[in-house]
């Protein structure tokens, strides 16, 4: 339990750094896109006896890579680069997984939805270095990543690599799928990569806030689901994607409520210029 903690909070707090730009360039779905072919570096690491985290993290970054040199050098838009990510990856991780063992198909599971509670302090390490590694970076590069999601054409005439941001950030979101995937599986991956981000923006107005809000928003809701599943004896990562999820049903709400509110009020204020109506007591 004290493995599967430290490494849900990890995960948690550094995810949204990267989500919340995947987000704003409309890449949300990049981290499904990039845990598919997790599955093929999983099965990789099956077949050829190595760590799955490293087998895994060499295949997603080289996708992450193929994709960004297909989007920017040929006419193939980023929808259909995606799309080749997830049947190529789905496809691979499959006719790798049948070749493999059956102690290796058994295995699968535990990456396909997430099994901290049998992670190994090596891979408690690995999370806690590869996370702490990609939320330095987010930070660091916060300002130029903010000015090619905001306006890419702008930044690019005002000097930014632009190109090399937009890999690097596939990159680390290759990383944070690699590192993640023992916290909430492959298939869940992309949930603490955008859940957290999409959350916050209820109430946020600008990256800063929204970053720093949805770094504390992941890292509530993956201890909560940690330790809401010792409670209930249940899977870990499927909890904390299920209280992501009712978060943000709850945040959705309350946020169109309080809109609803500021709009009535609105309604009932007098016209700009217009002296308020004031209704004085009768003399006696």
């Amino acid at each position: 339990m004290q493995r599967a903690l430290l490494s849900a909070l990890v995960v948690g707090l550094c995810a949204p750094t990267v989500g919340v730009f995947l987000v704003q360039k409309r890449l949300a779905l990049i981290g499904d896109g990039l845990g598919h072919v997790a599955l093929t570096g999983v099965a990789v690491g099956f077949l050829t006896g190595a760590a799955p985290v490293w087998t895994t993290l060499a295949v997603t970054v080289a996708a992450a890579v193929v994709m960004e040199l297909l989007r920017a050098k040929s006419k193939t838009s980023g929808d259909v680069a995606l799309a080749m990510l997830f049947y190529g990856g789905l496809a691979g991780g499959v006719y790798l997984t049948g070749i493999a063992s059956d102690k290796g198909v058994a295995n699968l599971q535990q990456y396909l939805f997430g099994s901290l509670l049998t992670a190994g302090w090596s891979e408690v390490w690995t999370i806690v270095v590869g996370g702490a590694a990609v939320a330095a970076l987010m930070l660091v590069l916060r300002p130029w990543l903010t000015a090619i999601c905001a306006d890419e054409q702008y930044a690019r005439v005002s000097g930014l690599p632009v190109a090399a941001l937009n890999l690097l950030l596939l990159i680390t979101t290759a990383v944070t799928v690699s590192v993640s995937m023992r916290a909430v599986g492959i298939l869940l991956v992309s949930a603490l990569l955008v859940i957290p981000v999409v959350t916050v923006q209820q109430f946020t107005r600008s990256f800063k806030t929204t970053m720093f809000a949805s770094m504390a928003a992941g890292f509530l809701i993956s201890g909560a689901g940690v330790l809401t599943s010792a409670a209930q004896d249940v899977p870990p990562g499927a909890t904390i994607v299920l209280i992501g999820v009712a978060v943000f049903v709850a945040t959705a709400v309350l946020a169109a409520l309080t809109r609803r509110v500021r709009q009535t009020r609105r309604r009932h204020l007098p016209p700009e210029g217009e002296p308020l109506e004031v209704e004085l007591p009768a003399k006696a």
